[in-house]
């Protein structure tokens, strides 16, 4: 699995199906394998772009292919990790991707009103029926991620689905995984994918000098996501990223994006650029390596908390 994933989160809205396949084509021209999405990324489109780029981009056996369940967006409660929506939303994303199995399939998010055994059930059925090749969590607390894990080893039966990743939104910017997170998935065997490692796209550094009008920052339904990012915390912090990055002789991106990368407890970090440029520029930071005195420089700039 390759150290950079690619997210899809924005396919089918921001970014056209023609400009999709040919960021997928470079991301695995360049060696890249993880791609991610979910079922309800842009209303599904986004799983249906990927299916039929499958078919005419890239081989399906070329990626390793990470989807999504557990949000209703449209349901009677906001999540819903029931045997029966579960092995629905399987199924239908089988149909949109166009394939007979799932890489990795990931509990989106934490269901209060359903018991954890149940959830652990479907996932393993999952499994069972091959359809799914492995299971992992996305948007879970670090004492939900534990239960579960706890969970599937005490349960006969539940040991042929062990979660093997956790998904967690992972920067400069934001370090709460640090909080709990980190430990709770070494110790439950799962390996970290960083989401957002670029803070947003706010540690690139194009947010210094005001809000560009081509960025995410300027379109109404991403401000509100780049917006917290654009503090005062934040612009002291992307300032020691640009110091960082001139001392080395490279970019703010490359030096925010290796700072997660080289994490440790990092399996992967999931960039999602609207462009096959901006990918690309991404791909070339591949061997990009962060001397030890930098790191800790950049850990102690942005030890503090979030406000």
């Amino acid at each position: 699995m390759s150290r950079t994933a690619l997210g899809t989160m924005t396919w089918g809205k921001d970014t056209e199906e023609d400009e999709a396949a040919d960021q997928l084509n470079a991301f695995v021209e360049a060696g890249g394998t993880l791609v991610d999405t979910a079922d309800i990324y842009t209303g599904g489109q986004s799983e249906r772009i990927i299916g039929r780029l499958l078919r005419s981009v890239v081989r399906r056996d070329d990626i390793v292919l990470a989807t999504k369940a557990g949000h209703t967006p449209e349901g009677h409660r906001p999540r819903d990790a029931s045997r029966r929506h579960l092995l629905a939303s399987l199924d239908a994303s089988l149909r949109r991707l166009q394939t007979d199995h799932i890489d990795l399939w990931q509990l989106h998010v934490h269901d209060p009103d359903t018991p954890a055994e149940e959830t652990l059930s479907a996932m393993d059925s999952a499994v069972t029926s091959g359809k799914v090749r492995y299971v992992g969590v996305g948007d879970l607390t670090p004492w939900q991620l534990a239960k579960y894990a706890t969970w599937q080893r005490a349960a006969p039966g539940f040991g042929r689905a062990l979660i093997v990743s956790a998904g967690a939104e992972f920067s400069l910017l934001n370090r709460r995984a640090e909080g709990g997170m980190l430990a709770a998935a070494a110790d439950s065997g799962a390996a970290l994918i960083a989401w957002s490692p670029l803070g947003r796209g706010v540690l690139s550094g194009k947010y210094r000098n005001g809000i560009p009008s081509d960025s995410r920052g300027a379109m109404p339904h991403m401000a509100p996501y780049v917006e917290p990012y654009l503090d005062e915390r934040s612009r002291r912090i992307v300032e020691s990223v640009c110091t960082a990055a001139e001392g080395l002789g490279v970019s703010p991106l490359a030096v925010a994006l290796s700072w997660v990368r080289d994490h440790a407890t990092v399996a992967a970090a999931t960039v999602g650029p609207r462009t096959t440029a901006q990918l690309e520029e991404i791909l070339a930071l591949e061997d990009v390596e962060l001397p030890r005195e930098i790191r800790d420089a950049l850990d102690d700039a942005s030890s503090a908390p979030p406000s």
